[in-house]
């Protein structure tokens, strides 16, 4: 079993030339990526072909909601990356063992408070948001649906997040992709044929989740990790503490980000269903648009870690610029594309022309927040991998708070504001995020410098 988890450590991580094996690494994340953002965004194109714009609106905030959720597992996922990713660099396997040991308990307790109280606070959470009054009822009974499955995407997440560890960022990759062609199967049946609009997606969601998990699991069966979980589950070694440590900062961070973009949203749902729905096409997009820096972000907290477990920080601090060169060069690229083609773009998701037109405008603002977040994103996988989750909190709460929420009001409140005004409001605040986290890297430069 020692050779087997000398084997599966993904040595390239540790020395050699560092873009291949982080390319390599990172492809795979990449498509698992796209794969989740066409998962979500099959939802909401399905619907704006075959339902009406309120049904639209109800995916669009539903959704919003929902992803939300997600980057609060997410978030706590990170903390079992970054941990087994450690362990393995420093090839620790009873460790690692003990890390998705605490992980299968802290998430079963997670999962169900989740799931108890979304289902009760739905109809609270709607009246919030200032949900248009035709899409109230559906947004209601798509966010419960989607909460009856919130134990998969627990799961899924979970299990994903152990095998990024041990640097295997296939197998996350093959997972999603069963859910993701599920979830486009059950759409087109359950949306466009049965006319089940909201609640039709809804439902597809979490039977295509459930599937994923279920392969997911008969995967590991046939695969088995390269340490010992069974033995030791009874005593997790404090990995629970430790998950959370690390790993609640980055849940915080993503949990209240989201929801300052669900503050976002409900200040816009103030403008009509036309306008709720193209903003919520506009975060969708967002998805699919910065997936490379996405990518990176996450494997370079593998790798950072791994390298940082192996004493190596200088390799660390390498493969930061050269993700970040790669992951730029992709920004200017998505920035052209929203700011020029930002109404087609919306199109396909949707064949209103309100709607397109209130996309547009706002991709249209919000585009120059890919310049700078193709750079963000891989310094706060740096830092994640360093286990300076705090940091990471600190600087998106910062920004969301106190940029992005206050000026999208303001703006708001202009007579004459339009979309494009008010999502100006995005790319202040990714420059906020840019210059904290510049100003960080340069903090710890200093400190190892000074010992």
């Amino acid at each position: 079993m020692s050779g087997d988890f000398k084997k599966v450590q993904t040595g390239d991580f540790l020395s050699g030339p560092i873009l291949p094996p982080l390319i390599s690494f990172a492809i795979p994340l990449l498509l698992s990526l796209l794969l989740q953002a066409l998962y979500g965004g099959v939802d909401l194109a399905v619907v704006g072909q075959f339902s009406p714009p309120a049904s639209s609106s109800a995916v669009a905030t539903g959704s919003q909601v929902m992803q939300t959720l997600t980057g609060l597992i997410t978030g706590l996922t990170m903390g079992v990356t970054v941990l087994v990713g450690k362990a393995m660099g420093a090839q620790d396997r009873e460790g690692a063992g003990q890390v998705v040991a605490g992980q299968i308990k802290l998430f079963f307790l997670v999962a169900a408070v989740l799931t108890g109280g979304m289902i009760l606070l739905a109809p609270q959470i709607a009246t919030a948001l200032n949900v248009p009054e035709a899409a109230r009822g559906e947004t209601i009974r798509y966010i419960r649906i989607c909460s009856g499955g919130i134990v998969f995407i627990t799961a899924y997440n979970g299990i994903s997040g152990i095998f990024r560890g041990i640097g295997n960022s296939r197998s996350p990759f093959l997972f999603v992709l069963v859910a993701c062609c599920l979830n486009i199967v059950l759409d087109l049946l359950f949306v466009g044929v049965f006319q089940m609009h909201a609640s039709g997606a809804a439902l597809a969601t979490i039977l295509a989740q459930a599937a994923s998990v279920g392969f997911s699991l008969n995967y590991i069966r046939r695969h088995p990790l390269p340490f010992p979980v069974k033995g030791i589950l009874r005593s997790s070694g404090g990995s629970v503490g430790r998950i959370l440590k690390v790993g609640s900062p980055i849940a915080l961070q993503d949990f209240l980000t989201n929801m300052s973009f669900l503050i976002i949203t409900g200040i816009i749902n103030t403008l009509g269903v036309a306008a709720s729905a193209g903003v919520g096409i506009a975060e969708k997009l967002f998805i699919f648009l910065a997936i490379v820096p996405m990518s990176f972000m996450s494997a370079l907290s593998t790798f950072v870690a791994q390298n940082m477990g192996a004493g190596k920080p200088e390799r660390a601090n390498k493969a930061l610029f050269q993700a970040m060169g790669i992951s730029f060069c992709f920004g200017v690229v998505m920035f052209l594309l929203t700011f020029f083609a930002g109404g087609w773009l919306a199109s396909l998701f949707s064949r209103d022309p309100q709607v397109i037109e209130a996309a547009r405008e706002y991709l249209r603002g919000s585009s120059f927040e890919y310049l700078m977040v193709s750079v963000t994103f891989c310094f706060l996988g740096y830092f994640n991998g360093r286990e300076h989750t705090t940091f990471v909190m600190a600087q998106g709460l910062l920004a969301a708070f106190l940029i992005r929420i206050p000026l999208s009001y303001v703006l708001s409140r202009v007579p004459g504001a339009g979309m494009f005004r008010i999502s100006l409001a995005v790319p202040a605040s990714a420059l906020v995020n840019l210059l904290l986290c510049v100003g960080y890297f340069l903090l710890l430069a200093r400190k190892r410098r000074a010992k």
